[in-house]
């Protein structure tokens, strides 16, 4: 009886928890189905008209669809940090793992100190970085910085570590294959699970990215969504009649999470276990 009662508990935790989650996805649905009088007269928490298509008509044509640039520009800023980031975790992780070279458990507690650091409080001294290289205000100045993952390259070390028998690795050695043929050949098709890991958190983290973007950029032609519709959600404040309205804001955001959504459907087929746990006896 006493099992019972807390198999009930523990699913009306789990429930709560995800009104809990879920609550702000479906304010956010709702608000982007009302017009600007109805976004602040009405139930936050329920419909009050159908004003969807006209805002996204208004979100796609607004200052000359701008929109959609900033769409582009973060698809294509999440895209390349993403798999970059992934590439440089995968050959890292690999290294601190399976490779022994000096300074190497020096080099692992400074990573892992890394990762404790806000990611805000590296944005003004890069800042002053890509000044010196003439790279502020390019696509650069948000690329480079997101290359590095220090979470990335702490999970891949520990997944690699975890899942990868040296006797694998030892065995193609022996077979006369160079160290990066043995990563290539051996270690990604392993890592492949911790490899989508970490480049869902890295797209997400480029795709989210605010404040880095603010501080680099100044061209609104460069803009991520996120930057992008900051401008507009200033402008609604400022009460500029070219600004766009609240309720445009809102389906802004709505449509940004969807490229979120497909990608996290797209990739969680891929999170299996490693299939060499346990390979080698």
């Amino acid at each position: 009886m006493s099992l019972r009662k807390g198999s009930v508990a523990a699913h009306v935790v789990m429930g709560l928890m995800a009104v809990y989650f879920l609550l702000p996805f479906w304010w956010l649905l709702v608000a982007a189905t009302k017009n600007n009088q109805g976004l602040f007269q009405s139930d936050s928490l329920w419909f009050s008209g159908f004003h969807l298509f006209e805002n996204l008509k208004q979100v796609f044509t607004g200052q000359d669809g701008i929109f959609l640039i900033w769409l582009r520009n973060s698809a294509f800023y999440a895209v390349v940090s993403g798999v970059g980031a992934t590439v440089v975790s995968a050959l890292a992780g690999y290294a601190f793992a399976k490779l022994r070279f000096p300074g190497r458990n020096k080099l692992f507690a400074l990573l892992l100190g890394l990762i404790m650091v806000p990611a805000t409080a590296l944005v003004l001294p890069t800042y002053l970085l890509m000044s010196q290289a003439n790279l502020v205000d390019t696509v650069w100045a948000v690329i480079l910085p997101s290359l590095l993952n220090p979470f990335g390259v702490y999970l891949l070390r520990v997944y690699v570590a975890d899942s990868i028998p040296d006797e694998m690795l030892e065995a193609a050695r022996i077979d006369g294959a160079g160290e990066f043929r043995v990563f290539r050949s051996v270690v990604l098709p392993a890592m492949r699970p911790a490899l989508v890991t970490v480049l869902l958190f890295s797209m997400v983290a480029s795709w989210n990215n605010f404040f880095l973007p603010l501080v680099m950029l100044s061209d609104d032609q460069l803009y991520p969504l996120t930057v992008g519709l900051r401008t507009w959600y200033m402008s609604a404040i400022m009460g500029n009649g070219a600004g766009a309205t609240f309720s445009v804001i809102v389906t802004g955001a709505l449509v940004a999470i969807v490229p979120l959504i497909v990608a996290f459907l797209m990739l969680q087929r891929y999170w299996r276990g490693g299939l060499t746990l346990g390979s080698v006896k």
